[in-house]
């Protein structure tokens, strides 16, 4: 299984919460809502999961082995570093513009 797209769909500023994103393994499927986690000075992902009615939560999809975890949580992480560069050289090369006295 390969992936095929990684595609970072919010970023935040604030909080452990670093980024959504979503990943398509072999161009035919898709995973929303894996979460890239910064605590302790370390970058880790999230699978998307739900809340059981007894407050834990279980993940709707998961890898099965630390291998694949490991591979996908490299790239996942990588993807959100290259997107926060792009984002951050946006914002750098923006015009700057001057708000008028009301």
């Amino acid at each position: 299984m390969q992936i095929t797209d990684i595609k970072v769909r919010k970023l935040f500023d604030e909080g452990p919460m670093k980024a959504i994103v979503s990943v398509t393994f072999d161009g035919q499927l898709a995973v929303h809502d894996v979460k890239v986690i910064n605590a302790r000075d370390k970058f880790f992902i999230v699978m998307p999961s739900r809340k059981n009615a007894d407050e834990t939560y279980r993940d709707i999809v998961h890898p099965i082995n630390a291998q694949f975890r490991n591979m996908l949580e490299e790239r996942v992480i990588a993807a959100y570093h290259a997107e926060r560069e792009a984002a951050e050289a946006e914002k750098a090369n923006a015009p700057q513009t001057m708000e008028e006295p009301v």
